[in-house]
C-alpha cells in the first residue's frame, strides 16, 4: 500500500469512528419487601403469626421458580427441623408466596433465603436473607374450667409442694431451686416456713406434720447451720450447715436474707401457740435464734445497715441497705430485736435517706410515692409485705398501701402498653420481676424488659390487684397451662417472643405466690406477724402507723 492510500484509510477510520459507551450494568437481584400475614418484620422479627400463615417475599426482578424450592428454608428454632412449604409465584412473577406446613402454636421459626435463588435472567440473589417469626398463642382452654376459689386453692396447693416434697431431707429447709441439690437458701426458706401455717389451715398437711417439719428446721439452724453474730449466709449446705458462697466475697452473713428467715420463724412462733411440749419447745428454739441476731453490729456504728459481712473479707462488699426496695422488712426486724436493736436514726438516715427515697412522679397517670422511676421489679413490693400488713401502714415517708398498689399498677400498665412489642404482653399476661430468663437470670422491670413474664410477679400481687391478678392466673392456667403448669405450680418464667419456657422453680418466687394469695383470701400471715409483740415494738420505734 502506498503512502497516500494508507493515509486516506487512517483519516477515514478516524472520521467515521465514534466513542463507544460501555453497557449499563443491570440492577442487582434483591429483596424488596417481606410480609408474614401482612405484617412487616421489625428488627428481622415478626410476632404473633398464625399457624397457617402466608409469607410473601417480593424481589426486584422476576424469579426463576425452579430455584426457589432449595433456596427457601423455614426451620424450627429449637429442633432445626425444616418445615415443608408450598411455594408459588405471586404478582408479576417477582413475588414468592410461601405457605409453611406443620407449624405449631407458641413456637419460634427461622426463615432463610439462600443466594442460590435466581432471577428469571439467572441473576444470583445479592445477599442471603435471614429473619425469625413466632406463632401465636392457642386461645383454647388447656384444662377444664373450675371456680376461681377452686383455682386459687389449686395453685396454692401445687405451689406449696415445692417446699413440702422438695424440702431438703436433712434440714427441711428450701432448696434454692429445683436443680440445686444440697444448696439451700436462707431467705427462700423463710418464705417456705411461712407457707406451713397456710398449708395446715387449707388442709394440705395436718398440724402434726407441719410442727415436725418446723422442729427439724429449727434444730438444724441451731445445731448445724453456720451463723455469724446470729446472721445466716445467703446459701447453706442443707446436709452439713456449711456456708456456700453466693459470690466470691459473699461467703458470710447476709442480713437481708436473714430478715426473711426471721420473719418466717416469728410467724410460725405465733401460729404454733398451743401449750403442749412440742410447740413450747418450738417457740423456745425460735426465740433463741431470733434473739441471737446482732442487727446493730451490721451498722458498723453508723446510721445505716450493711448487707454483708464475711469471715475472710470482713465488710469489703460495703453494700449499704438503702430504700426503696425489698429490704424494708430488714429495718423493721432490726428495730424489733429485743436484744440487738438499731436506733430510729439508722432507719431515717440509712433506709429512708432522710426522704431521698421518695419519687412522687406519675407514670401512666399513676403516682409512684417511692423508689426508682417506673418502680423497678415487683418483688420490691412483695417480700416485706408477706407478713407486714400494708393496708393501713404509713409513716412520714409514705402510705405503703398506696406504694404497693400503685407500683403494681404501673408495672401492669407498662406490660399492657408493651412498647417493645413482645409476644403475649397484655392485660391478662403481665408481671416483670427478678427471675430466670432464656439467657440467664435478671431483675426484669420496665427499665430492664427482656420479654420475660414471671408468674410470681402478678400472682404475688393478689392483695394489691385482686381483679388483675385473677385475670393473669386464669390466663396462665387455662391458656398457657400446657406450657407452664407443672408439678410444683407455675414454672419460674417464660418468653413467648422466643417460645421459651423455664423448667425451673425458685424458692423465692414460689413462696410469695402461696403467701400473698392467702393474704388476699384470709389475711392469715398479716394477722400472725403483726400480732407479734416484738414486731409491734419495732414498728412503733420507727414511727409507723398501722
Amino acid at each position: 500500500m502506498n503512502f497516500l492510500l494508507k493515509s486516506l484509510l487512517l483519516i477515514s477510520a478516524s472520521h467515521f469512528s465514534c466513542k463507544t459507551t460501555p453497557p449499563t450494568p443491570s440492577q442487582p437481584f434483591q429483596i424488596s419487601s417481606i410480609k408474614i400475614d401482612g405484617k412487616e418484620p421489625k428488627n428481622a422479627t415478626v410476632f404473633d403469626v398464625k399457624i397457617s400463615p402466608e409469607i410473601q417475599l417480593s424481589f426486584s426482578s422476576k424469579i426463576n421458580i425452579s430455584t426457589a424450592k432449595d433456596a427457601v428454608l423455614i426451620s424450627n428454632s429449637k429442633t432445626k427441623e425444616n418445615i415443608i412449604s408450598d411455594i408459588k409465584l405471586g404478582s408479576n412473577d417477582s413475588t414468592l408466596v410461601i405457605s409453611p406446613q406443620k407449624l405449631t402454636y407458641l413456637n419460634s421459626y427461622n426463615l432463610q433465603v439462600l443466594q442460590t435463588l435466581k432471577s428469571s435472567e439467572k441473576q444470583t440473589l445479592n445477599s442471603e436473607i435471614q429473619m425469625q417469626f413466632s406463632t401465636s398463642i392457642d386461645s383454647t382452654d388447656k384444662f377444664p374450667r373450675i371456680s376461681d376459689e377452686e383455682l386459687l386453692t389449686l395453685v396454692q396447693k401445687q405451689t406449696f409442694k415445692y417446699f413440702w416434697d422438695f424440702g431438703h431431707p436433712v434440714s427441711g429447709l428450701a432448696r434454692e431451686r429445683n436443680s440445686s441439690g444440697d444448696v439451700i437458701t436462707s431467705g427462700g426458706s423463710g418464705f417456705g416456713i411461712m407457707t406451713i401455717p397456710v398449708a395446715i389451715n387449707r388442709g394440705f398437711i395436718n398440724r402434726e406434720e407441719g410442727l415436725d417439719r418446723m422442729l427439724k428446721i429449727v434444730d438444724f439452724l441451731q445445731n448445724k447451720a453456720i451463723a455469724y453474730h446470729g446472721v445466716f449466709p445467703h446459701w447453706l449446705n442443707g446436709a452439713t450447715g456449711a456456708t456456700i458462697p453466693f459470690s466470691p466475697k459473699d461467703n458470710g452473713a447476709d442480713l437481708v436474707e436473714t430478715s426473711y428467715l426471721m420473719a418466717g420463724l416469728l410467724t410460725t412462733r405465733q401460729y404454733f401457740s398451743q401449750e403442749i411440749e412440742k410447740e413450747i419447745n418450738l417457740r423456745k428454739g425460735i426465740t433463741e435464734l431470733w434473739e441471737a441476731v446482732d442487727w446493730n453490729w451490721h451498722t458498723q456504728n453508723q446510721d445505716v445497715l450493711y448487707w454483708h459481712w464475711s469471715p475472710t473479707f470482713a465488710w469489703e462488699m460495703n453494700h449499704q441497705i438503702h430504700g426503696w426496695n425489698e429490704a424494708l422488712i430488714t429495718y423493721i426486724m432490726a428495730a424489733a430485736s429485743p436484744t440487738h436493736p438499731i436506733k430510729k436514726s439508722v432507719y431515717d438516715a440509712g433506709w429512708a435517706r432522710n426522704g431521698d427515697m421518695k419519687n412522687g412522679k406519675s407514670f401512666y397517670g399513676i403516682k409512684l410515692p417511692l423508689g426508682e422511676d417506673l418502680g423497678g421489679p415487683l418483688f420490691f413490693e412483695q417480700y416485706t409485705f408477706l407478713g407486714i400488713d400494708p393496708r393501713k401502714l404509713k409513716d412520714q415517708y409514705a402510705n405503703y398501701w398506696e406504694q404497693a398498689v400503685n407500683h403494681t399498677q404501673i408495672n401492669r400498665a407498662y406490660c399492657v402498653q408493651n412498647p417493645k412489642n413482645y409476644v403475649g404482653y397484655s392485660s391478662d399476661c403481665w408481671g416483670l420481676t427478678a427471675s430466670d430468663n432464656n439467657t440467664g437470670y435478671s431483675a426484669h422491670s420496665p427499665t430492664n424488659d427482656l420479654g420475660v413474664i414471671t408468674p410470681t410477679a402478678a400472682l404475688s400481687s393478689f392483695p394489691f390487684t385482686p381483679k388483675e391478678s385473677m385475670e393473669a392466673m386464669r390466663f396462665f392456667y387455662y391458656k398457657l397451662g400446657d406450657k407452664i403448669w407443672k408439678q410444683h405450680g407455675f414454672v419460674d418464667s417464660f418468653n413467648l417472643s422466643k417460645a421459651w419456657y423455664a423448667d425451673s422453680f425458685l424458692a423465692i418466687d414460689q413462696g410469695p405466690i402461696v403467701l400473698m394469695i392467702e393474704n388476699h383470701r384470709s389475711g392469715l400471715l398479716w394477722k400472725l406477724l403483726m400480732a407479734d409483740k416484738d414486731i409491734k415494738t419495732g414498728l412503733d420505734k420507727l414511727g409507723f402507723e398501722y
